[in-house]
């Protein structure tokens, strides 16, 4: 396992990141005769999905579906044969002349990912984000095209480093798609140019919700049921991920990012501080792991507008995933179906999506590699996973946090090796629970 990208001289915020548009730029360089058959359309592009659960599964079939190329997917890797028997079964189900995976292209464990990325053209990231920088590193290193699911790392450190590879990714001219699929929605899109144009004036308040409820759990003696035997620590953690937060980022990175990259999109660019709280005071018991069930936070923007940020797992409240803004000049109200704006310049979306936004996020980034075009979404990925990383270090720690800080944090969350028996970040206590971040003692910086 690589060391994360190390930048000593510590990273600025002002030059973290200036790109806002739906495909981000990538430097154009010289290609290959193979990659060139590949991007000209001439020839069938080789997949490997990497992470068989169910968004991995749902991915390559939206990547299978990609208009105007034609697909096949030669290679899956998941560190659970499980996981990967039956989405191999599905997926052949349902794509039966595009799915060609002999055993020897079926890899598990934690060094699966090289072995299936080595025998494609593009590649599928879709195991739990704390993965993520690890498979990304690799995939550019082998010169593959990329969707990479979000959040796209669980620390600072992991964000440096895909940030790093995304650079490399640029000069060997690989595409990089990632899973904020609201970028490709044109409810969004248009609301986004008329905001741009100034239809609202100068944005001055944001509000992004996502509450909801818990999306589902695996208890500790299930998995131990199934399996007839006790889990290690390691695989406990994997098979109930969602509830750790090396490996999942809490819900505020795993979910509650999809609205901050909206704020982030809206605002072209990137909080610079957040004051935030949050705890866990309705989901307890040992399966629900170490991550809140309730984060509350400001993010404050370079300009002094500030975004108010709630996500909720809690059963019983209200519940709303949209984002808000209010400006000079008028108001807009923005979520998946409704999106408007109230004012000076009212407007509301009429219009229809051509493919569905998970489907268009792939046909774009096919497109791009069909036209060889430049496409490359990793540094607005990692911003606003930085963004959502940096709000759970104020909640977590009950503190103000600058991001030049947060993004220059040397904390890794990550275990010191990977196998089934490995000595994890984080161990139950002899009652069975984890130990919860404690605002005003948690250190994140």
């Amino acid at each position: 396992m690589n060391t994360p990208h190390d930048f000593s001289n510590g990273m600025n915020r002002r030059h973290f990141l200036k790109a806002t548009s739906i495909a981000g730029g990538a430097l154009i360089g010289g290609l290959g005769i193979e990659r060139s058959a590949h991007a000209a359309g001439s020839d069938t592009l080789k997949l490997a999905l990497i992470g068989c659960g169910g968004r991995g599964s749902g991915a390559a079939n939206q990547a299978l579906n990609a208009a105007g190329v034609n697909v096949k997917l030669v290679a899956m890797a998941d560190a659970f044969p499980d996981r990967l028997e039956s989405s191999l079964e599905n997926l052949k189900t349902a794509f039966p002349d595009k799915v060609e995976v002999p055993k020897e292209h079926q890899f598990t464990g934690f060094d699966a990912y090289k072995k299936a990325i080595a025998l494609a053209d593009v590649v599928i990231l879709s195991t739990p984000p704390g993965f993520r920088p690890i498979h990304f590193e690799e995939a550019v290193k082998q010169g593959k095209h990329i969707f990479m699911e979000k959040p796209v790392a669980t620390d600072a450190p992991g964000v440096r480093r895909v940030l790093a590879a995304a650079e490399e990714a640029k000069k060997k001219n690989l595409k990089v798609g990632v899973g904020l699929q609201r970028r490709h929605q044109t409810g969004y899109i248009e609301t986004m140019e008329r905001l741009h144009e100034g239809a609202i004036g100068d944005i001055v308040s944001m509000r992004a919700y996502w509450n909801g409820n818990t999306p589902w759990v695996k208890q500790r003696a299930d998995l131990e049921k199934q399996a007839g035997r006790k889990l290690t620590e390691m695989e406990y953690q994997m098979r109930n991920w969602y509830y750790f937060a090396w490996i999942c980022g809490d819900h505020i990175c795993e979910q509650h990012i999809h609205n901050l990259d909206v704020i982030n999109w809206m605002k072209r660019g990137h909080p610079v501080r957040a004051r935030g709280n949050g705890g866990c005071e309705t989901r307890k018991g040992a399966d629900y792991g170490e991550i809140f069930d309730h984060h509350v936070v400001e993010f404050e923007y370079e300009d002094g507008s500030v975004c108010f940020s709630q996500c909720r797992h809690q059963l019983g409240c209200w519940n709303e995933v949209a984002e808000y803004a209010i400006g000079s000049k008028g108001r807009v109200h923005m979520d998946d179906g409704h999106w408007k704006i109230i004012g000076a310049n009212e407007w509301k979306f009429g219009g229809k999506q051509a493919r569905e936004r998970y489907q268009q996020e792939h046909d774009d980034l096919f497109a791009a590699i069909r036209d060889d075009k430049p496409y490359n979404e990793a540094e607005y990925g990692a911003t606003s996973t930085m963004t959502a990383i940096l709000g759970r270090m104020s909640t977590y720690s009950g503190t103000s946090i600058e991001w030049d800080d947060a993004i220059n944090s040397k904390i890794s969350l990550m275990p010191k090796e990977f196998s089934w028996d490995a000595d994890m970040p984080v161990k139950p206590m002899e009652n069975g629970l984890y130990h919860l971040p404690i605002p005003g003692k948690t250190v994140v910086v």
